[in-house]
């Protein structure tokens, strides 16, 4: 008499890879999937979320088959998976816990640089050009580094260097105007595509120059530190 045939075993480990393989799936899909329309923001952090728990349930599911010697390197495989679409957000969201939460920065708290070429292209942006003492205040306690940088060459000699080193960090150049001693350009977060705009403003002191910049978001209520790195990272460019 025959035997009828046995239905494969599925072991924990694959479950554990499959899970991990889902959640890296949803973690890669929040960006371009934004960027492209096809997820509303809310939407795509929901997602990125959900990925995130279910990168943790695959880790958790692949320790398990690593206990007990099934499928070893499936289970490796599985966790390494897991670990990364749960690390990844987890990471994201303790670098946004960290930052206040402002979108506005600049290293003149006083008198932030004026936009004037961008403000026709932030008409439909959610975030006003506005700067609330509010926000001074958040941004000198947290960001207590920021402040203009002095160089020893006039605004004619600056102004060069100072578009060169704007345009090396990807920015996009909206308005040069060497008269007014001003930089004006949009640059673009790399996983959501996040529009920022920045003004850089020279200013002469005597025979010196004085560099300030000023970078904001369009959208959202903070920032997670991108636009004071974003600074910190063009005057240490420029002051070399």
């Amino acid at each position: 008499m025959i035997s009828p045939m046995k239905s494969p075993r599925i072991s924990i480990a694959s479950i554990a890879l499959t899970v991990g393989l889902v959640a890296g799936l949803m973690l890669l899909s929040t960006g371009p999937g934004y960027r492209i329309g096809l997820l509303p923001l809310r939407s795509a952090f929901d997602v990125l979320r959900w990925g995130a728990y279910l990168g943790a349930a695959a880790a958790v599911l692949a320790i398990v088959a690593l206990v007990r010697k099934r499928a070893v390197i499936t289970a490796l495989a599985a966790l390494l998976v897991g670990l990364f679409a749960f690390a990844l957000p987890l990471r994201w969201q303790r670098t946004a816990a960290a930052a206040p939460p402002i979108h506005d920065i600049t290293t003149d708290t006083n008198n932030p640089p004026a936009f004037a070429a961008i403000v026709p292209l932030r008409a439909d942006a959610p975030n006003t050009l506005d700067y609330p003492p509010e926000t001074a205040r958040q941004q000198q306690e947290a960001y207590p580094e920021l402040k203009p940088l002095l160089l020893d060459a006039p605004p004619a000699q600056v102004f060069d260097r100072a578009l060169q080193v704007a345009r090396e960090a990807g920015w996009e150049i909206v308005a040069a105007d060497p008269t007014a001693g001003r930089i004006e350009a949009t640059d673009t977060t790399r996983w959501f595509g996040f529009k920022d705009d920045i003004v850089v403003r020279l200013t002469p002191a005597g025979t010196r120059t004085v560099v300030d910049v000023r970078s904001v978001s369009r959208l959202g209520r903070g920032d997670t530190g991108t636009n004071a790195r974003r600074i910190r990272d063009y005057l240490a460019a420029l002051s070399r």
